[in-house]
């Protein structure tokens, strides 16, 4: 296993300190209210494919940097769009893998991978070209077995609760079989209506159609719109959904009059709204959902501040989400001022508010959390998960907002391995943080403890009604 000491304080009284903390919640059950498992594996519960299908392949976060010294996404499986053939044995794609690895030397990535190796498959020597085989078989033979099967996965390390994230249309079919069955740890829709509200990132038009297609109607008109978007929501609600997903470039929102919603909604369904309109379009929706949330309680997540496939070549040759989306400057006073001005007093809703904009913790984020009943933060996401993004959290927002207006740790992993690794991480990073707090008098240590078991389980639970 991975040694308790990692992230741990290097003076022995607070390290001491911080080891009691985390004893104290290390084992706590994993609640992971946001993330983009498969919820096919937990219903089907089949094995999962060889070490390159599972580990690299699906995570963005290790092949951006190989692409980042010069090597071909090819070489690492990634398939392209045109169909043009790339390396597809998994033993040379792992090889490859294996030479280049010393790049993720001091990484978050890095420390997760090593965490998964030592924590989840039991080896514990290092990744190199020379173990890269007997790592590999190691691996593959674990798959092979019964304690390696998604639900097997949930019960060994204790996940009592797991939110996938779903589209507007999604079926939901195998959340209803998961649920009728006897497996114990609770599976959760979250609704992702993006691709028919956002036409910054998706062709909307499109969209639209094809979900009035599927649901045997007619989107003609914006009255008609907002009502399959409610009635696509009672669906989620009814199928065990407790919150809402949305993701933005910048958090800009409008409350516009009803005319000029019915205007802007008719150029962005023919495909005719210029740039600026698709923003406001955007932004008027994520309002329009607020207001829907004050109704039927689900909670409303808000990512924010990435410039997506910032590298428009790769997006052409390999699609989205291929390690291209790099961070943008932030406004959340402003661009949410009207949407809170809406409903941001209103106690039956609840926002949790994501950046990759760092600069906004202390001077926008925390004020408006230590502010507004509804406003809550989410952990550090994306670039900032990771131990030194999460003490800057800790540091930027606690004197501000409090511990009570965070939500618990998101790990928003494709990766269903990566979750016990990441919230093991998470946990440590607190206990260290809260340990240096007792030490100069901020906390007591009865405080701490009772702080750290909060944000472990407890939160989460509350904020995301779990």
């Amino acid at each position: 296993m991975l040694s308790d000491n990692v992230l741990m304080p290097i003076d022995k009284s607070t390290r001491d300190i911080a080891l009691e903390i985390y004893n104290h919640i290390k084992d706590l059950p994993i609640v992971s209210p946001h993330g983009h498992t498969d919820p096919a594996w937990f219903d089907e519960n089949k094995p999962f494919e060889n070490p390159v299908e599972l580990l690299i392949k699906p995570d963005h976060y290790i092949f951006r940097m190989f692409y980042s010294q010069g090597l071909r996404l090819e070489d690492f499986g990634i398939s392209r769009k045109d169909g043009k053939e790339v390396e597809t044995d998994p033993k040379k794609i792992w090889h490859k893998v294996a030479e280049n690895w010393y790049i993720f030397r001091g990484t978050q990535v890095g420390l997760w991978f090593d965490a998964q190796l030592k924590n989840v498959f039991g080896y514990n020597k290092a990744f190199t070209p020379e173990t890269a085989d007997e790592l590999y078989d190691h691996i593959d033979n674990c798959l092979k077995k019964k304690e390696f099967l998604p639900r097997e996965i949930c019960k060994r390390f204790n996940i009592e609760v797991i939110a996938t994230t779903d589209n507007v249309g999604d079926t939901l079919e195998h959340h209803r079989n998961i649920a009728n069955s006897d497996f114990k740890c609770k599976v959760v829709p979250t609704f992702r209506p993006d691709t028919v509200t956002n036409p910054e990132l998706h062709p909307v038009h499109k969209h639209i159609k094809s979900l009035a297609k599927q649901l045997d109607t007619e989107i003609n008109s914006y009255e008609k719109f907002l009502k399959v978007l409610k009635e696509r929501r009672e669906f989620f609600i009814a199928n065990g959904a407790t919150a809402s997903d949305h993701g933005v470039t910048v958090p800009r929102t409008y409350d516009l009059e009803k005319s000029e919603c019915k205007d802007l909604f008719k150029k962005v369904l023919t495909n005719t709204a210029s740039s600026k309109e698709k923003r406001i379009f955007c932004g008027q929706m994520i309002t329009e959902m607020a207001k829907m949330a004050t109704d039927d309680g689900l909670v409303m997540q808000l990512h924010a501040g990435v410039f997506r496939n910032h590298n428009s070549r790769i997006q052409r040759k390999f699609g989205n989400d291929k390690g291209c989306d790099i961070p943008v400057k932030c406004d959340y006073v402003n661009g949410l001022h009207p949407l809170l001005d809406k409903v941001g007093n209103n106690r039956n809703f609840r926002i949790v508010l994501f950046t990759m904009d760092e600069t906004t913790y202390t001077r926008e984020l925390a004020p408006l959390a230590g502010h507004y009943p509804s406003v809550f933060l989410g952990p550090p996401w994306w670039f900032n998960d990771s131990a030194e993004g999460m003490k800057r959290f800790r540091h930027a927002v606690t004197e501000t907002a409090g511990f009570y207006n965070c939500s618990g740790f998101i790990d928003d992993t494709r990766a269903l391995l990566s979750i016990p690794v990441r919230h093991d991480i998470a946990r440590r990073v607190d206990a260290a943080y809260l340990a240096e707090m007792v030490q100069i008098g901020r906390l007591s240590k009865a405080d701490a403890l009772e702080v750290a078991y909060d944000l472990t389980y407890t939160q989460s639970k509350k904020i995301f009604n779990l």
